[in-house]
């Protein structure tokens, strides 16, 4: 019996370590064991240039890891912070780019780190299904856009001779458009549904906010229509002087709200 029990017994442990060894065998390579820091970073960038962006970003984690506190390790966090950006993983890019600024924070590439962090969110909102849909980047949430615009900001304001602050300009400007288009879209919402107080608000409150923007015009439209079907005629008389003032070619009047053919956002 003791004899049976002991052969069990060693029957068991054989059966286990075979299991351990095969599981060993079946084990993944790490090939970048023997790879010094710039080859792996080399490896990396030809992933990069291949669109294989998780692969490019094992790769550059490896690369931080591998080369604390040197140089390719703040450019291995920033090339790690674009792929997650082209990869389609915004929160993870952003979270990766605030973590390289809190710990460079005086490295020379933090122009590049705002300008990507910016880059981000301005295009946090324009993916696949916005193609198919065809909705307009004004008529969703804005807070990816403010964020945007915050980032950008800060790059003109710190860094003015950044090779990247020319761009952050045109793309402020884009933004403030579509903020503004988005009170828009939303005054027009609360038009359409006969709730004209509402209207009235969201419309003052992108001409009180916003200048020398297409959306104002519509803006003062909407004030417009929604005072003359409140019957307050002075005010629905005030607000026509001014858009005939300062929109002379203005069709709103006589032809009424436009309708948008193709999305502005699509140039970028």
């Amino acid at each position: 019996m003791f004899r049976f029990k002991l052969s069990v017994v060693y029957a068991s442990l054989l059966a286990a370590c075979v299991l351990g060894v095969a599981g060993c065998a079946s084990t993944p390579v790490d090939r970048t064991l023997k790879m010094t820091p710039a080859q792996i970073y080399a490896e990396a960038k030809d992933e990069m240039d291949n669109k294989q962006w998780d692969k490019a970003i094992t790769l550059l984690e490896k690369l931080e890891a591998r080369a604390v506190g040197t140089p390719l390790a703040q450019q291995a966090e920033l090339d790690k912070a674009y792929a997650l950006y082209k990869g389609q993983e915004p929160a993870r890019s952003v979270a990766a780019i605030e973590r390289f600024m809190k710990l460079h924070p005086a490295s020379p590439a933090i122009d590049y780190a705002l300008y990507l962090k910016g880059l981000v969110r301005f295009n946090e909102d324009v993916g696949f299904f916005s193609s198919l849909t065809r909705q307009d980047l004004s008529e969703r949430d804005q807070k990816a856009a403010k964020e945007s615009f915050e980032s950008f900001k800060e790059l003109i304001e710190r860094f003015p001779e950044s090779r990247y602050t020319p761009d952050a300009y045109l793309r402020m400007n884009y933004i403030v458009g579509s903020l503004a288009r988005y009170e828009v879209h939303v005054a027009r919402y609360y038009y359409r549904r006969g709730a004209y107080v509402a209207a009235i608000n969201r419309a003052q409150q992108a001409v009180a906010d916003y200048r020398a923007v297409p959306a104002v015009e519509d803006a003062l439209f909407i004030l417009y229509q929604s005072y003359n079907a409140l019957g307050m005629t002075q005010l629905r008389d005030d607000v026509k002087r001014v858009l005939e003032q300062n929109y002379p070619q203005s069709e709103l009047l006589k032809n009424g709200f436009r309708t948008v053919d193709e999305p502005w956002w699509k140039i970028w």
